[in-house]
């Protein structure tokens, strides 16, 4: 069965035609290549928030669509843009199905303890306010192929899986569930990014609001867009920021390390252990001085990385030290297939 993966970003349009063994037959640049292609029989959308109520895959009706569309308000920049996808494919291949896979649906089984905002009740029950995580279809792809490349049953697992791009978040996987994350309520919370900011005091958002005049837009346009690497360093790339020797790249990548083993030490505490340490995404693939620094401070868990697999690491490779109690291991990010297998499954329940 091959199946069309649409993955609509806050800025892009990634398109990847699979076969049914998941081979990659063809990556068009832009929805008017797809006529092109050989038939889909199905098409596979990544949608970044499934709120409360979507929590698996599921084919997409009037009715679907319509819900998704009520879900803008809790993700306003990425929703409107899978929604958009879900638009623009449909005009070129009218009739084919399609299936919507959540990105929030990894983390809908969360414990409550992990879940759960320590807020009035009246506020999380009538604004559906919780931990709803992001980055899920990454983090189970990464996790159940890290469980591969150990030769390990996932039932008995436990990893921490480090998607770290433009967006980051980590994942605590126990037994092939996401039992905790870093991602909430929205995509600011957690690690340093890029543009966002990760966790912040909320009392100095609202000093900032009180004593400075700043407005809730212009907080949101802060946070989103001109705070994390680019606000401390200057640039969002963190190529760049690794290439340079000045004060300012150096605290950069001080803090997003402090924070990212910050971070991967609580997920690990969530599981009562690691088992294996994984990064993936952009910079976690493609970038060794940040897995190494990340690694450097978590001796203590077990981590041990190998200086010469770490710098030669390209795809799935395992780069830790012979003997490290954890295993270290990078995987590539490969959202295209976690939405291609869930597109299948909505198809085989519904053939019956």
């Amino acid at each position: 069965m091959r199946i069309l993966v649409v993955n609509a970003g806050s800025s892009s349009l990634k398109l990847s035609l699979l076969d049914s063994d998941d081979t990659v037959l063809a990556r068009p640049r832009s929805v008017e290549e797809i006529p092109d292609l050989p038939a889909p029989d199905a098409i596979g959308h990544r949608i970044v928030h499934g709120g409360r109520e979507f929590t698996e895959p599921v084919l997409i009706d009037d009715d679907v669509e319509r819900r998704l569309r009520a879900l803008v308000d809790l993700a306003p920049l990425h929703q409107p843009k899978s929604i958009d996808g879900i638009d623009a494919v449909r005009a070129v291949l009218p009739g084919v199905p399609e299936v919507a896979c959540f990105d929030t649906a990894f983390h809908a089984g969360l414990p409550p303890a992990a879940a759960t905002y320590a807020l009035p009740a009246a506020w999380r029950e009538k604004y559906g306010l919780r931990r709803y995580g992001f980055h899920g279809l990454s983090h189970a792809y990464a996790a159940r192929r890290a469980a591969e490349l150990v030769g390990a049953d996932t039932a008995g697992l436990r990893v921490v899986v480090c998607h770290l791009g433009a967006g980051a978040s980590l994942c605590a996987v126990a037994g092939g569930r996401s039992v905790d994350t870093t991602m909430g309520f929205t995509p600011l919370e957690g690690l340093v990014m890029a543009t966002r900011s990760g966790s912040v005091d909320p009392g100095l958002l609202l000093w900032l609001q009180q004593r400075a005049g700043l407005t809730a837009d212009d907080l949101a346009q802060s946070l989103e867009h001109e705070s994390g690497l680019l606000a401390l360093a200057g640039t969002a790339d963190m190529r760049q920021i690794l290439a340079r020797d000045d004060p300012d790249a150096t605290l950069a990548l001080e803090i997003y390390l402090h924070r990212l083993r910050d971070r991967i030490a609580g997920m690990a505490a969530a599981m009562g252990g690691l088992d294996a340490l994984v990064f993936t995404g952009g910079v976690g693939e493609h970038a060794p001085e940040v897995r190494k620094g990340a690694a450097d401070g978590l001796a203590f868990l077990g981590v041990r990385i190998d200086p010469e697999r770490n710098a030669a690491a390209r795809a799935d490779a395992d780069i830790g030290a012979p003997g490290a109690a954890v295993r270290s291991l990078v995987v590539t990010a490969r959202e295209d297939v976690e939405v291609a297998a869930g597109t299948r499954a909505v198809l085989r329940t519904a053939s019956g």
